[in-house]
């Protein structure tokens, strides 16, 4: 067994069987045989870290397309963060422009936070927003949601407790 709980054949034996099906299925779904290729790589990964033992059960494709999809939404985010990022940054003047390894740096953090706030709870984030970047007082956002400032005060606590896990 491995540390996950694998047996290193039930793997091998998942991977023969199934790898050919997922590759055609993200290549389908994306388009793309070079993104699919990766992504279908990255299931296998997550499954080996994973320690949910033999989670595919009698259900392996199910199991595999469950893990790929999620793969294929962060996928998705983390484009659409970089092209709004891209986007922003292009108005800049060549010299005050960021180096690629600083949007590099830039991408992972904001796709980061971006996972933090698609975390949060619906009415948290939109606390959270309204406090960071209207720039409204708890008070305001007290009016304007119609719930008591103590209430605003915990969501945004909750928040900002969720990007401090943010790494």
């Amino acid at each position: 067994m491995t540390s996950a709980g694998f047996s290193p054949t039930s793997v091998e034996a998942l991977y023969c069987d199934h790898h050919g099906w997922l590759l055609s299925w993200l290549r389908r779904r994306l388009g793309n045989a070079s993104d699919a290729a990766d992504l279908a790589h990255d299931t296998f990964v997550r499954l080996l870290v994973s320690s949910r033992g033999d989670a595919w059960g009698d259900a392996p494709r199910a199991f595999l397309t469950h893990v790929a999809k999620g793969l294929v939404t962060d996928l998705w985010r983390r484009r659409a963060v970089e092209r709004a990022y891209l986007e922003a940054i292009a108005q800049l003047p060549q010299a005050l422009a960021p180096s690629p390894e600083e949007r590099l740096l830039v991408v992972e953090a904001l796709v980061r936070v971006d996972a933090m706030l698609a975390s949060l709870p619906a009415r948290t984030r939109e606390v959270f927003l309204l406090a960071q970047f209207d720039g409204l007082t708890l008070q305001q956002i007290s009016e304007r949601m119609a719930m008591p400032v103590i209430t605003v005060r915990r969501h945004i606590h909750r928040a900002f407790v969720a990007c401090m896990g943010v790494t």
